[in-house]
């Protein structure tokens, strides 16, 4: 905390108490004051809303006065055709009536009543054009006509219905003015009623604000302590507020909240002035001390300023001198030791980010090169695994004591700049040295590093077999950054370990648009709509006798922005990074959706085989899709065989085992494919729980080229003995049909037969081979002249 804040926290309430103190006195002297002043604005209030209400008793009478005076009003009364009063007089009566209000849809209702209290006319200026007089207005007439008034003022206020001023007179018919109380039995009874919209809404709003509603009394208000007014609204109609004492408390809460708010500016005001003062000559000498020391921690100055200062805050900077001086010592040793790699001595991942963007930058403003050499060791971890961590440690502190030893002869003898070392994680390490085009300098850094892991890496006598892969990056050919510059050599260098390890390979633009194209599929693979640019054929399966028994369902993607993709290009990186879900099921749902039409070209036994990414089985979900799909189609499950890769076959774990079995006890046929890709034992022919095993086309071709009949047919017997079906794939000679023929196999799939078509070629397919009967058995398709093989 600084000193100014620690005058503030101290000073400040000291301050603040007294204002208020000062507050609550005022407010005490003052509290009788604001009880008289709050009652004079409610009388006010009141007397408002008065006089609101007696407007509209006036509007009232004036209402049924201009009626009384005119002539319709007299020719209604006065008329004995009773239809023709209803309809015509009427009409103008109630037209008269609706020209006497300002506002065409305020309410207003006028009634003629005779002396037995029905009404002669009754008029309603509201929505309801079937309005009635209703029950309360009906008994203020029977009263009236009961009693001995002429005339009459009443505010209705019945519950559930809407409050009104009603101005009832009789009305003698004949002379049509007062009639004398002995003839009061043959007048009739005039009524208006308007709605006191305005005194309504003061009403309401006094009922808001005060939290107590207006009571209509015929006598007012007795003299109370509490908050309270009382206003004549008519004769014998008072208007009475009486105000909880909440409201009062509140009012006097906020004018306390007011006092207190003021305390809290004027204590503002007066410590701002107070802490001005006291940074001026007291805490600003020691923050201009706190900020060359700030300065200094910061890089922007060397040392701290000597202040003129006497007293404790000279003797202080002096002291802070001092101190800056031992620890400047201190943080060189310790900036030193945080570059270092600590188990080989050569420079860090930090301390190369930092040196390798400073000869980016360079090289780049003077047009020269530097180049990135990114390397690690071949089975590393075979030997600090096998010989343990200290003898991994020796050798990761042996190799960097000998590879700077060598890059530093070199780039010396070249008279260039000493590269830059580095141990990046683990056994990466990375070399930064700076050259010019085709001098040769990374090319002899590289063999003499290479070199040094001829015949075994050395280590107290004793050698060890690693090699070393090697990835070349150079700036700005390759990158522009030191982040792009790691990465493209970490590329070459993982391309180095493809070709076979203990190598160099330099970044090259072909390996640049490869990472490319791959993340382009990604991004298309994740946006793409499957109906639209997906598309399955299939390439048919036949027996010994060339009858059609299946159809394989192979996938094709043809993108807009890629063109044409293969499946070996797509189906990994889709596996990879976890989009093959929807291509599978989409795949799936396909297939069944073709399936029918594939039956009506080749018989009601045909078998639509789909292939099934390894990855999607780990998912227990997709033996209910392969149900789902089967009862959307309409198909029987023996329909479909649904084919695995060998590889699959050999990594199998318990839980999927249980998924493919469960597929297998709903009845699908199970197929390997790809069988004798360089996986296969014979242990894992025997515990493979399949229905078909698919011998793959390498296979066939190695065993057709070789001769290899007895070991074909050893195969195939192998298979049979476990009641596995045999497909021949790759038959694409007449020799291959042959030799697979003589070596019992069931059925064959090839370009010999045909190659992939989509249904319709598939259809034009099947009418061809029904017009050729030398196609019927394998032994016409072998007679058939062999034809370039289309991909």
């Amino acid at each position: 905390m600084t000193l100014g804040k620690r005058a503030l926290f101290l000073i400040f309430p000291v301050v603040l108490l007294g204002y208020l103190l000062a507050a609550l006195s005022v407010y005490i002297a003052q509290e009788r004051s604001i009880r008289a002043l709050e009652q004079a604005k409610l009388s006010q209030r009141l007397e408002h809303t008065a006089a609101v209400f007696q407007n509209e008793i006036q509007r009232s009478k004036s209402f049924l006065n201009a009626l009384l005076n005119g002539n319709v009003l007299r020719q209604f009364v006065a008329e004995t055709d009773e239809r023709y009063r209803m309809t015509a007089l009427g009409q103008r009566l109630q037209e008269s009536i609706k020209s006497l209000s300002e506002d065409p849809i305020a309410y207003i209702s006028f009634a003629v009543l005779n002396a037995q209290t029905e009404p002669e006319y009754y008029f309603e200026n509201s929505w309801d054009p079937f309005a009635e007089i209703d029950g309360p207005q009906r008994d203020l007439a029977r009263r009236l006509i009961a009693g001995k008034r002429l005339s009459d003022l009443t505010y209705l206020q019945p519950t559930g219905d809407r409050p009104r001023i009603v101005y009832s007179l009789f009305i003698d018919p004949v002379t049509f003015a007062r009639p004398m109380p002995s003839n009061k039995a043959n007048a009739l009874l005039m009524q208006i009623a308007v709605l006191p919209d305005r005194f309504l809404a003061m009403q309401a709003a006094l009922k808001k604000e005060y939290g107590a509603d207006i009571v209509l009394q015929p006598w007012p208000l007795a003299v109370t302590d509490a908050l309270s007014a009382s206003v004549p609204l008519a004769s014998q109609l008072y208007a009475t507020i009486v105000v909880p004492d909440a409201y009062l408390k509140e009012q006097m809460l906020r004018r306390m909240a007011l006092l207190a708010l003021g305390a809290l500016a004027m204590s503002l005001v007066s410590i701002f002035l107070i802490v001005l003062l006291i940074r001026r000559f007291i805490t600003g000498p020691i923050a201009s001390l706190d900020a060359d020391v700030t300065a200094v921690m910061n890089g922007e100055r060397d040392d701290i300023r000597d202040m003129d200062e006497a007293g404790e805050i000279g003797r202080l900077t002096h002291n802070i001198r001092e101190l800056h001086g031992h620890s400047a010592r201190s943080l060189r040793l310790v900036q030193e030791n945080s570059w270092t790699d600590t188990l080989t001595g050569i420079s860090n991942r930090g301390r190369f980010n930092t040196l390798a963007a400073g000869a980016v930058e360079e090289a780049i403003a003077s047009g020269e090169k530097c180049s990135l050499l990114f390397f690690d060791i071949d089975n590393f971890k075979f030997v600090n695994d096998k010989h343990g961590h200290n003898v991994g440690d020796d050798l990761l502190k042996a190799l960097a004591a000998r590879v700077r030893q060598t890059v530093d002869g070199i780039t010396r003898k070249r008279g260039r700049q000493p590269a830059v070392l580095a141990r990046l994680s683990g056994d990466e390490f990375a070399v930064l040295v700076r050259s010019s085009a085709g001098d040769g300098t990374v090319r002899e850094i590289c063999n003499a590093i290479l070199a040094l892991f001829d015949g075994g890496f050395e280590v107290a006598g004793k050698r060890y077999p690693v090699t070393a892969s090697i990835g070349v990056a150079v700036c700005p050919d390759d990158a522009s950054t030191v982040a792009e510059l790691i990465s493209n050599a970490d590329a070459a260098m993982y391309q180095a370990k493809s070709a076979g390890k203990n190598r160099s390979a330099r970044f090259s633009r072909a390996l640049n648009d490869e990472r490319t194209r791959q993340r382009q599929i990604q991004d298309e693979l994740r946006s793409l709509d499957p109906d639209e640019q997906f598309h399955l054929v299939y390439m048919p399966i036949v027996n010994a006798r060339g009858e059609v028994t299946g159809c394989e369902a192979l996938l094709r993607w043809n993108s807009p922005l890629l063109g044409p993709v293969t499946p070996d290009e797509f189906v990994p990186i889709a596996e990879s990074s976890g989009l093959f879900t929807k291509i599978d099921w989409w795949v799936i749902d396909k297939a069944m959706s073709d399936c029918r039409q594939l039956k009506g070209l080749f018989g009601p036994d045909t078998v639509v085989a789909i292939n099934v990414s390894s990855a999607e089985l780990h998912s227990r979900s997709i033996s209910d899709y392969f149900s789902e799909c089967l009862g959307r189609h309409g198909l029987e499950p023996q329909s479909i065989d649904i084919e695995l890769t060998e590889t699959f076959a050999v990594k199998i774990s318990d839980g999927l085992r249980w998924n493919i079995e469960e597929l297998r006890q709903k009845g699908f046929r199970l197929s390997i494919d790809d069988f004798g890709a360089g996986y296969t034992s014979v242990q894992q022919i025997i515990d493979y729980a399949a229905d078909t095993i698919k011998l793959d086309r390498v296979l066939v071709s190695n065993l057709t080229a070789s001769h290899s009949l007895a070991v074909l047919k050893a195969v195939i017997a192998l298979c049979h003995a476990k009641d596995m079906a045999v497909v021949g794939e790759g038959v694409d000679t007449p020799e291959k049909l042959a030799m697979l023929t003589a070596a019992g196999c069931d059925r064959f799939q090839g370009y010999l037969i045909s190659k992939p078509l989509a249904l319709d070629d598939l259809a034009i397919w099947a009418l061809t081979r029904t017009a050729r009967p030398y196609e019927g058995s394998t032994a016409g398709l072998a007679d058939r002249p062999t034809t370039k093989r289309q991909v």
